[in-house]
């Protein structure tokens, strides 16, 4: 594994709040991971979302290269729209 994929799943759980062996064994056997609100996840959409925005203030363009970092987002978005459902 390279370590910009290493990074990736490292982010991913750590916006899942979920363990990394949670995390890892329900990816394998193809489950939902439902990310449940808690100080933990937050903190990890807070460091990720000023990661990415120091990463665009860099970015003049989009290149291929930036697919991982737009993967990120759309990891985010979706997991800060459904705990914006959980408040509802």
């Amino acid at each position: 594994m390279s370590d910009e994929e290493a990074k990736l799943i490292n982010d991913l759980i750590a916006l899942s709040g979920l363990t990394k062996q949670e995390y890892i064994t329900r990816r394998l056997q193809c489950r939902d991971v439902v990310v449940q609100g808690n100080p933990k996840v937050y903190k990890a959409l807070k460091n990720q979302m000023e990661a990415i925005y120091e990463e665009l203030k860099r970015l003049e363009t989009y290149s291929a290269d930036n697919d991982e970092l737009l993967y990120t987002i759309q990891v985010i978005a979706i997991t800060l729209d459904g705990l914006k459902g959980e408040n509802e």
